[in-house]
Protein backbone atom coordinates (compact mmCIF):
# COMPACT_ATOMS: atom_id res chain seq x y z
CA UNK A 1 0.00 0.00 0.00
CA UNK A 2 2.90 2.38 0.69
CA UNK A 3 3.88 2.56 -2.97
CA UNK A 4 0.27 3.14 -4.00
CA UNK A 5 -0.22 6.10 -1.66
CA UNK A 6 2.68 8.00 -0.09
CA UNK A 7 2.22 11.77 0.36
CA UNK A 8 -1.27 13.31 0.12
CA UNK A 9 -1.12 16.87 -1.26
CA UNK A 10 -3.91 18.95 -2.78
CA UNK A 11 -6.23 15.96 -3.03
CA UNK A 12 -3.76 13.69 -4.86
CA UNK A 13 -1.40 10.90 -3.90
CA UNK A 14 2.21 11.27 -4.92
CA UNK A 15 5.65 9.97 -4.09
CA UNK A 16 7.94 12.08 -1.94
CA UNK A 17 10.74 13.86 -3.77
CA UNK A 18 13.48 13.90 -1.12
CA UNK A 19 15.36 10.93 -2.52
CA UNK A 20 15.15 9.29 0.94
CA UNK A 21 12.99 6.35 1.96
CA UNK A 22 11.23 5.42 5.21
CA UNK A 23 11.13 1.73 6.05
CA UNK A 24 8.02 0.61 7.94
CA UNK A 25 8.52 -2.38 10.25
CA UNK A 26 6.12 -4.94 11.68
CA UNK A 27 7.00 -4.88 15.43
CA UNK A 28 5.38 -8.27 15.99
CA UNK A 29 7.84 -10.03 13.68
CA UNK A 30 10.60 -7.47 13.23
CA UNK A 31 10.00 -7.68 9.49
CA UNK A 32 9.82 -5.03 6.81
CA UNK A 33 6.26 -4.11 5.82
CA UNK A 34 7.27 -1.71 3.08
CA UNK A 35 8.84 1.65 2.43
CA UNK A 36 7.78 5.17 1.53
CA UNK A 37 9.48 7.75 -0.64
CA UNK A 38 9.93 10.47 1.99
CA UNK A 39 8.66 14.01 1.57
CA UNK A 40 11.05 16.76 0.56
CA UNK A 41 10.98 20.30 1.93
CA UNK A 42 9.37 21.35 -1.35
CA UNK A 43 6.61 18.76 -0.82
CA UNK A 44 5.82 20.24 2.59
CA UNK A 45 5.83 23.79 1.27
CA UNK A 46 3.45 22.70 -1.47
CA UNK A 47 1.17 21.11 1.14
CA UNK A 48 1.15 24.38 3.11
CA UNK A 49 0.30 26.35 -0.02
CA UNK A 50 -2.48 23.91 -0.84
CA UNK A 51 -3.96 24.27 2.65
CA UNK A 52 -3.73 28.06 2.40
CA UNK A 53 -5.54 28.12 -0.96
CA UNK A 54 -8.30 25.84 0.34
CA UNK A 55 -8.87 27.79 3.57
CA UNK A 56 -11.19 30.58 2.44
CA UNK A 57 -13.59 28.36 0.43
CA UNK A 58 -13.75 25.75 3.21
CA UNK A 59 -14.28 28.36 5.91
CA UNK A 60 -16.98 30.01 3.79
CA UNK A 61 -19.01 26.80 3.61
CA UNK A 62 -22.01 26.75 5.89
CA UNK A 63 -21.46 24.84 9.10
CA UNK A 64 -24.20 22.43 8.08
CA UNK A 65 -22.33 21.62 4.86
CA UNK A 66 -19.12 20.95 6.78
CA UNK A 67 -21.14 18.76 9.12
CA UNK A 68 -22.53 16.74 6.22
CA UNK A 69 -19.00 16.18 4.91
CA UNK A 70 -17.81 14.90 8.28
CA UNK A 71 -20.76 12.52 8.46
CA UNK A 72 -19.75 11.17 5.03
CA UNK A 73 -16.19 10.70 6.30
CA UNK A 74 -17.52 8.65 9.22
CA UNK A 75 -19.56 6.51 6.82
CA UNK A 76 -16.53 5.88 4.61
CA UNK A 77 -14.49 4.95 7.67
CA UNK A 78 -17.10 2.39 8.68
CA UNK A 79 -16.75 0.79 5.24
CA UNK A 80 -12.96 0.66 5.65
CA UNK A 81 -13.02 -0.96 9.11
CA UNK A 82 -11.50 -4.32 8.20
CA UNK A 83 -8.62 -2.86 6.18
CA UNK A 84 -7.98 -0.19 8.79
CA UNK A 85 -7.88 -2.58 11.75
CA UNK A 86 -5.46 -4.88 9.97
CA UNK A 87 -3.17 -1.98 9.02
CA UNK A 88 -3.19 -0.59 12.57
CA UNK A 89 -2.37 -4.01 14.00
CA UNK A 90 0.45 -4.66 11.53
CA UNK A 91 2.10 -1.28 12.08
CA UNK A 92 1.62 -0.83 15.83
CA UNK A 93 1.56 -4.45 16.97
CA UNK A 94 -1.63 -4.13 19.00
CA UNK A 95 -4.11 -7.03 18.88
CA UNK A 96 -6.70 -6.85 16.13
CA UNK A 97 -9.61 -6.37 18.54
CA UNK A 98 -7.87 -3.34 20.08
CA UNK A 99 -7.10 -1.98 16.60
CA UNK A 100 -10.75 -2.28 15.59
CA UNK A 101 -11.79 -0.56 18.82
CA UNK A 102 -9.42 2.30 18.05
CA UNK A 103 -10.95 2.70 14.59
CA UNK A 104 -14.38 2.93 16.24
CA UNK A 105 -13.12 5.70 18.53
CA UNK A 106 -11.76 7.55 15.48
CA UNK A 107 -15.14 7.30 13.73
CA UNK A 108 -16.76 8.68 16.89
CA UNK A 109 -14.63 11.84 16.61
CA UNK A 110 -15.91 12.63 13.12
CA UNK A 111 -19.50 11.86 14.10
CA UNK A 112 -19.31 14.03 17.23
CA UNK A 113 -17.70 17.02 15.52
CA UNK A 114 -20.08 16.81 12.59
CA UNK A 115 -22.73 17.77 15.14
CA UNK A 116 -20.52 20.24 17.04
CA UNK A 117 -19.95 22.14 13.78
CA UNK A 118 -23.62 23.16 14.00
CA UNK A 119 -23.36 24.28 17.63
CA UNK A 120 -20.67 26.96 17.72
CA UNK A 121 -22.57 29.59 19.62
CA UNK A 122 -21.61 33.21 20.16
CA UNK A 123 -23.33 35.70 22.45
CA UNK A 124 -24.71 39.22 22.55
CA UNK A 125 -23.44 41.64 25.21
CA UNK A 126 -25.15 44.93 25.96
CA UNK A 127 -22.96 47.82 24.86
CA UNK A 128 -22.19 50.94 26.87
CA UNK A 129 -22.38 52.94 23.66
CA UNK A 130 -25.89 54.28 22.96
CA UNK A 131 -27.48 52.29 20.17
CA UNK A 132 -24.66 49.77 20.30
CA UNK A 133 -24.49 46.03 20.53
CA UNK A 134 -21.49 43.78 21.19
CA UNK A 135 -21.38 40.49 19.28
CA UNK A 136 -18.98 37.76 20.40
CA UNK A 137 -18.34 35.22 17.65
CA UNK A 138 -15.85 32.49 16.73
CA UNK A 139 -13.89 32.04 13.51
CA UNK A 140 -11.49 29.37 12.27
CA UNK A 141 -7.91 30.00 13.35
CA UNK A 142 -6.58 29.18 9.86
CA UNK A 143 -4.10 26.60 8.59
CA UNK A 144 -3.25 23.95 11.20
CA UNK A 145 -0.11 21.81 11.47
CA UNK A 146 -0.95 18.54 13.24
CA UNK A 147 1.67 16.14 14.59
CA UNK A 148 0.71 12.72 15.95
CA UNK A 149 2.37 9.80 17.73
CA UNK A 150 2.52 6.11 16.87
CA UNK A 151 0.77 4.49 19.83
CA UNK A 152 -2.76 5.32 18.59
CA UNK A 153 -2.14 5.91 14.90
CA UNK A 154 -5.71 6.78 13.89
CA UNK A 155 -7.60 8.10 16.91
CA UNK A 156 -4.90 10.70 17.58
CA UNK A 157 -5.29 11.94 14.01
CA UNK A 158 -9.08 11.96 14.26
CA UNK A 159 -8.95 14.02 17.48
CA UNK A 160 -7.19 16.76 15.52
CA UNK A 161 -8.72 16.54 12.06
CA UNK A 162 -12.37 16.29 13.09
CA UNK A 163 -12.58 19.46 15.25
CA UNK A 164 -10.28 21.41 12.93
CA UNK A 165 -12.46 20.62 9.91
CA UNK A 166 -15.64 21.31 11.85
CA UNK A 167 -14.27 24.72 12.83
CA UNK A 168 -13.46 25.61 9.21
CA UNK A 169 -9.69 25.12 9.34
CA UNK A 170 -7.48 23.39 6.80
CA UNK A 171 -4.74 21.01 7.91
CA UNK A 172 -1.29 19.70 7.08
CA UNK A 173 -0.85 16.43 8.94
CA UNK A 174 2.52 14.96 9.81
CA UNK A 175 1.92 11.47 11.28
CA UNK A 176 4.54 9.30 12.91
CA UNK A 177 6.86 7.60 10.42
CA UNK A 178 6.41 4.37 12.41
CA UNK A 179 2.75 4.03 11.39
CA UNK A 180 2.11 5.98 8.15
CA UNK A 181 -0.15 3.39 6.53
CA UNK A 182 -2.79 3.88 9.21
CA UNK A 183 -2.88 7.60 8.40
CA UNK A 184 -3.14 6.77 4.70
CA UNK A 185 -6.33 4.81 5.32
CA UNK A 186 -7.89 7.91 6.91
CA UNK A 187 -6.78 10.04 3.95
CA UNK A 188 -8.50 7.66 1.51
CA UNK A 189 -11.72 7.97 3.54
CA UNK A 190 -11.52 11.77 3.40
CA UNK A 191 -10.95 11.58 -0.34
CA UNK A 192 -13.88 9.23 -0.93
CA UNK A 193 -16.14 11.39 1.22
CA UNK A 194 -15.60 14.30 -1.17
CA UNK A 195 -13.48 16.54 1.03
CA UNK A 196 -12.29 19.37 -1.26
CA UNK A 197 -8.69 19.20 -2.46
CA UNK A 198 -6.21 20.90 -0.16
CA UNK A 199 -8.42 20.93 2.96
CA UNK A 200 -6.34 18.10 4.45
CA UNK A 201 -2.80 17.29 3.31
CA UNK A 202 -0.34 14.75 4.67
CA UNK A 203 3.45 14.62 4.54
CA UNK A 204 5.67 11.86 5.88
CA UNK A 205 9.39 12.43 6.10
CA UNK A 206 12.41 13.53 8.12
CA UNK A 207 12.21 16.43 10.55
CA UNK A 208 14.19 18.86 8.39
CA UNK A 209 11.83 18.33 5.46
CA UNK A 210 8.48 18.25 7.29
CA UNK A 211 8.60 19.74 10.77
CA UNK A 212 10.85 22.70 10.02
CA UNK A 213 8.83 24.14 7.11
CA UNK A 214 5.59 23.78 9.07
CA UNK A 215 6.86 25.35 12.26
CA UNK A 216 8.61 28.21 10.43
CA UNK A 217 5.77 29.11 8.07
CA UNK A 218 3.79 32.27 8.93
CA UNK A 219 0.88 30.73 7.00
CA UNK A 220 0.47 28.06 9.70
CA UNK A 221 -1.44 29.71 12.56
CA UNK A 222 -1.95 26.74 14.87
CA UNK A 223 0.18 23.77 15.95
CA UNK A 224 -1.25 20.72 17.68
CA UNK A 225 0.84 17.83 18.96
CA UNK A 226 0.40 14.48 20.60
CA UNK A 227 3.86 13.42 21.72
CA UNK A 228 6.43 13.53 24.47
CA UNK A 229 6.88 16.41 26.89
CA UNK A 230 10.38 17.11 25.56
CA UNK A 231 9.12 17.41 21.97
CA UNK A 232 6.24 19.58 23.12
CA UNK A 233 8.59 21.96 24.93
CA UNK A 234 10.74 22.30 21.82
CA UNK A 235 7.69 22.83 19.63
CA UNK A 236 6.38 25.60 21.90
CA UNK A 237 9.76 27.35 21.74
CA UNK A 238 9.88 27.04 17.96
CA UNK A 239 6.29 28.25 17.55
CA UNK A 240 7.00 31.41 19.49
CA UNK A 241 8.88 32.96 16.55
CA UNK A 242 5.63 33.26 14.58
CA UNK A 243 3.31 33.40 17.60
CA UNK A 244 1.33 30.32 16.61
CA UNK A 245 -1.44 29.03 18.82
CA UNK A 246 -0.54 25.67 20.35
CA UNK A 247 -2.32 22.77 21.98
CA UNK A 248 -0.24 19.97 23.43
CA UNK A 249 -1.25 16.49 24.57
CA UNK A 250 1.99 15.29 26.13
CA UNK A 251 3.29 12.55 28.39
CA UNK A 252 1.59 11.02 31.39
CA UNK A 253 2.58 9.00 34.43
CA UNK A 254 -0.81 8.24 35.86
CA UNK A 255 -1.17 7.18 39.50
CA UNK A 256 -3.83 4.80 40.75
CA UNK A 257 -4.59 5.04 44.46
CA UNK A 258 -6.26 2.01 46.03
CA UNK A 259 -7.74 2.85 49.43
CA UNK A 260 -8.44 0.34 52.17
CA UNK A 261 -12.20 0.39 51.50
CA UNK A 262 -11.88 -0.24 47.74
CA UNK A 263 -13.52 -3.16 45.99
CA UNK A 264 -10.25 -4.96 45.29
CA UNK A 265 -11.64 -7.46 42.80
CA UNK A 266 -13.34 -4.73 40.79
CA UNK A 267 -10.19 -2.62 40.88
CA UNK A 268 -8.11 -5.52 39.58
CA UNK A 269 -10.64 -6.52 36.92
CA UNK A 270 -10.49 -3.00 35.53
CA UNK A 271 -6.84 -2.13 36.13
CA UNK A 272 -5.06 -5.16 34.69
CA UNK A 273 -6.50 -5.19 31.14
CA UNK A 274 -6.24 -1.39 31.04
CA UNK A 275 -2.60 -1.43 32.15
CA UNK A 276 -1.51 -3.97 29.53
CA UNK A 277 -3.63 -2.76 26.61
CA UNK A 278 -1.40 -1.77 23.69
CA UNK A 279 1.50 -3.28 25.66
CA UNK A 280 1.23 -0.44 28.19
CA UNK A 281 2.00 2.18 25.52
CA UNK A 282 -0.91 4.40 26.51
CA UNK A 283 -0.41 7.89 27.91
CA UNK A 284 -3.42 7.76 30.23
CA UNK A 285 -2.92 4.25 31.57
CA UNK A 286 -1.99 3.84 35.23
CA UNK A 287 1.76 3.33 35.59
CA UNK A 288 2.24 3.76 39.33
CA UNK A 289 -0.01 2.07 41.87
CA UNK A 290 -0.28 3.36 45.44
CA UNK A 291 -2.03 0.69 47.50
CA UNK A 292 -3.07 0.96 51.14
CA UNK A 293 -0.84 -1.29 53.21
CA UNK A 294 -3.79 -3.22 54.66
CA UNK A 295 -4.86 -4.50 51.21
CA UNK A 296 -1.49 -4.49 49.44
CA UNK A 297 -0.80 -8.22 49.59
CA UNK A 298 -4.17 -9.16 48.10
CA UNK A 299 -3.82 -6.50 45.42
CA UNK A 300 -0.28 -7.51 44.43
CA UNK A 301 -1.10 -11.21 44.31
CA UNK A 302 -4.26 -10.62 42.30
CA UNK A 303 -2.50 -8.29 39.87
CA UNK A 304 0.36 -10.73 39.31
CA UNK A 305 -1.96 -13.68 38.81
CA UNK A 306 -4.00 -11.85 36.19
CA UNK A 307 -0.91 -10.42 34.47
CA UNK A 308 0.74 -13.83 34.19
CA UNK A 309 -2.38 -15.20 32.51
CA UNK A 310 -2.40 -12.61 29.70
CA UNK A 311 -1.90 -14.19 26.29
CA UNK A 312 0.98 -12.38 24.61
CA UNK A 313 1.08 -12.87 20.87
CA UNK A 314 1.10 -11.52 17.36
CA UNK A 315 -1.56 -8.88 16.80
CA UNK A 316 -3.33 -10.72 13.98
CA UNK A 317 -3.39 -14.08 15.82
CA UNK A 318 -6.72 -15.05 17.30
CA UNK A 319 -6.87 -14.69 21.07
CA UNK A 320 -3.87 -12.39 21.45
CA UNK A 321 -4.42 -10.03 24.38
CA UNK A 322 -1.13 -8.12 24.32
CA UNK A 323 1.25 -7.51 21.44
CA UNK A 324 4.82 -6.23 21.22
CA UNK A 325 6.44 -2.92 22.00
CA UNK A 326 6.76 -0.63 18.99
CA UNK A 327 10.49 -1.08 18.36
CA UNK A 328 13.82 -2.28 19.72
CA UNK A 329 14.48 1.07 21.43
CA UNK A 330 11.36 0.74 23.56
CA UNK A 331 12.27 -2.85 24.40
CA UNK A 332 15.68 -1.78 25.65
CA UNK A 333 14.17 1.14 27.58
CA UNK A 334 11.74 -1.18 29.40
CA UNK A 335 14.58 -3.53 30.31
CA UNK A 336 16.48 -0.58 31.77
CA UNK A 337 13.47 0.54 33.83
CA UNK A 338 13.04 -2.92 35.33
CA UNK A 339 16.75 -3.21 36.10
CA UNK A 340 16.74 0.23 37.73
CA UNK A 341 13.85 -0.85 39.98
CA UNK A 342 15.67 -4.06 40.94
CA UNK A 343 18.81 -2.15 41.86
CA UNK A 344 16.78 0.20 44.05
CA UNK A 345 15.17 -2.60 46.04
CA UNK A 346 11.98 -3.44 44.17
CA UNK A 347 11.04 -7.06 43.64
CA UNK A 348 9.76 -8.58 40.43
CA UNK A 349 6.55 -10.45 41.21
CA UNK A 350 5.95 -11.63 37.65
CA UNK A 351 7.50 -10.95 34.25
CA UNK A 352 10.51 -8.68 34.20
CA UNK A 353 12.11 -9.91 30.99
CA UNK A 354 11.76 -9.91 27.23
CA UNK A 355 10.08 -12.92 25.63
CA UNK A 356 13.00 -14.47 23.79
CA UNK A 357 11.16 -17.20 21.88
CA UNK A 358 9.12 -14.75 19.80
CA UNK A 359 10.41 -12.71 16.87
CA UNK A 360 9.65 -9.06 17.40
CA UNK A 361 9.77 -6.78 20.43
CA UNK A 362 7.90 -8.65 23.13
CA UNK A 363 8.23 -8.06 26.88
CA UNK A 364 6.37 -10.06 29.49
CA UNK A 365 3.58 -8.35 31.46
CA UNK A 366 5.47 -7.21 34.54
CA UNK A 367 4.45 -6.48 38.12
CA UNK A 368 6.94 -4.81 40.46
CA UNK A 369 6.33 -4.51 44.20
CA UNK A 370 7.98 -2.45 46.95
CA UNK A 371 9.02 0.13 44.37
CA UNK A 372 10.71 3.21 45.90
CA UNK A 373 9.56 6.66 44.81
CA UNK A 374 12.89 7.45 43.13
CA UNK A 375 12.84 4.40 40.85
CA UNK A 376 12.25 5.19 37.17
CA UNK A 377 9.21 2.92 37.18
CA UNK A 378 7.46 5.37 39.54
CA UNK A 379 9.23 8.64 38.86
CA UNK A 380 8.88 8.66 35.04
CA UNK A 381 6.40 7.49 32.45
CA UNK A 382 7.42 3.90 31.71
CA UNK A 383 5.22 3.59 28.58
CA UNK A 384 5.36 -0.17 28.63
CA UNK A 385 3.94 -3.31 30.27
CA UNK A 386 5.11 -2.46 33.81
CA UNK A 387 2.85 -2.07 36.83
CA UNK A 388 4.92 -0.45 39.60
CA UNK A 389 3.33 -0.93 43.03
CA UNK A 390 4.13 0.81 46.30
CA UNK A 391 2.19 1.21 49.56
CA UNK A 392 0.84 3.96 51.78
CA UNK A 393 -1.03 4.37 55.07
CA UNK A 394 -2.03 8.05 55.18
CA UNK A 395 -4.37 9.76 52.70
CA UNK A 396 -2.77 13.20 52.86
CA UNK A 397 0.69 11.71 52.44
CA UNK A 398 -0.22 9.66 49.37
CA UNK A 399 -1.89 12.63 47.70
CA UNK A 400 1.28 14.65 48.28
CA UNK A 401 3.46 11.86 46.85
CA UNK A 402 1.25 11.52 43.79
CA UNK A 403 1.15 15.26 43.13
CA UNK A 404 4.94 15.68 43.20
CA UNK A 405 5.11 14.52 39.60
CA UNK A 406 5.20 17.20 36.91
CA UNK A 407 3.33 14.80 34.62
CA UNK A 408 -0.36 15.36 35.25
CA UNK A 409 -2.46 13.97 32.43
CA UNK A 410 -4.70 11.53 34.31
CA UNK A 411 -5.10 10.06 37.80
CA UNK A 412 -7.27 7.35 39.31
CA UNK A 413 -8.57 6.37 42.74
CA UNK A 414 -10.60 3.45 43.98
CA UNK A 415 -12.70 3.93 47.10
CA UNK A 416 -16.30 3.50 48.26
CA UNK A 417 -16.26 6.44 50.68
CA UNK A 418 -18.42 9.25 49.24
CA UNK A 419 -16.70 12.00 51.22
CA UNK A 420 -13.28 10.72 50.17
CA UNK A 421 -14.36 10.60 46.52
CA UNK A 422 -15.23 14.29 46.66
CA UNK A 423 -12.06 15.17 48.56
CA UNK A 424 -9.59 13.16 46.49
CA UNK A 425 -11.04 14.10 43.11
CA UNK A 426 -10.53 17.75 43.99
CA UNK A 427 -7.02 17.29 45.40
CA UNK A 428 -5.52 15.17 42.62
CA UNK A 429 -3.53 17.35 40.23
CA UNK A 430 -4.45 16.06 36.79
CA UNK A 431 -6.38 17.12 33.74
CA UNK A 432 -8.58 14.02 34.04
CA UNK A 433 -9.55 11.97 37.09
CA UNK A 434 -11.22 8.57 37.17
CA UNK A 435 -12.90 7.35 40.36
CA UNK A 436 -13.51 3.59 40.27
CA UNK A 437 -13.22 3.87 36.49
CA UNK A 438 -10.72 4.29 33.65
CA UNK A 439 -13.23 5.50 31.05
CA UNK A 440 -11.86 8.94 30.17
CA UNK A 441 -11.22 8.99 26.42
CA UNK A 442 -14.44 9.40 24.46
CA UNK A 443 -15.39 11.93 21.81
CA UNK A 444 -18.00 13.71 23.92
CA UNK A 445 -15.74 14.72 26.84
CA UNK A 446 -12.58 16.87 26.98
CA UNK A 447 -9.24 15.07 26.96
CA UNK A 448 -6.05 16.80 28.08
CA UNK A 449 -3.53 17.35 30.84
CA UNK A 450 -1.99 20.08 32.95
CA UNK A 451 1.53 20.93 34.13
CA UNK A 452 4.11 19.08 31.99
CA UNK A 453 1.39 16.95 30.41
CA UNK A 454 0.28 19.72 28.13
CA UNK A 455 -2.34 22.36 27.49
CA UNK A 456 -5.67 22.51 25.71
CA UNK A 457 -8.44 19.96 25.28
CA UNK A 458 -9.27 17.41 22.62
CA UNK A 459 -12.83 16.10 22.52
CA UNK A 460 -16.04 17.39 23.98
CA UNK A 461 -17.62 20.76 23.34
CA UNK A 462 -14.30 22.31 24.33
CA UNK A 463 -12.30 20.68 21.53
CA UNK A 464 -13.63 22.71 18.60
CA UNK A 465 -12.69 26.01 20.26
CA UNK A 466 -9.02 25.00 20.20
CA UNK A 467 -9.27 25.69 16.44
CA UNK A 468 -11.18 28.98 16.62
CA UNK A 469 -10.38 32.59 17.39
CA UNK A 470 -12.73 34.73 19.46
CA UNK A 471 -13.90 37.92 17.75
CA UNK A 472 -15.69 40.87 19.29
CA UNK A 473 -17.72 43.09 16.98
CA UNK A 474 -19.21 46.34 18.29
CA UNK A 475 -22.16 47.43 16.17
CA UNK A 476 -23.64 50.90 16.59
CA UNK A 477 -26.85 51.68 14.71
Amino acid sequence: MYNDYGQFINGDWRQGRSGETIVVTDPGRDERLGEIAAASREDTLEAIASAEAALAPWQARAAWERADTLHRVAAEMEQAREKAARTISLESGKPLAQASREWTLAIDQFTWYAEEARRVYGRIVESRVPGGRCEVSHQAVGVVAAFTAWNFPVVLIARKLAPALAAGCTVVLRPSSEVPGSAMVIMTCLQKAGLPAGVVNMVVGPTANTYQPLIESPVVRKVTLTGSTAIGQQMIRDSAATLKRVSMELGGNAPMIVFDDADIEKALDLAVPTKFANCGQVCVTADRFYVHKSVAQAFIEGFARRAAAIKVGYGLDEGSEMGPLINARRLKAIENIVEDARQKGARVVTGGQRIADKPGFYFAPTVLADVPDDALALADENFGPIAAITTFTDEADVIARVNRSELALSAYAFTRDAARIRRVSQQLQAGMVGINSFALASADVPFGGIKASGMGSEGGAEGIFEYMNVKLTQVVL
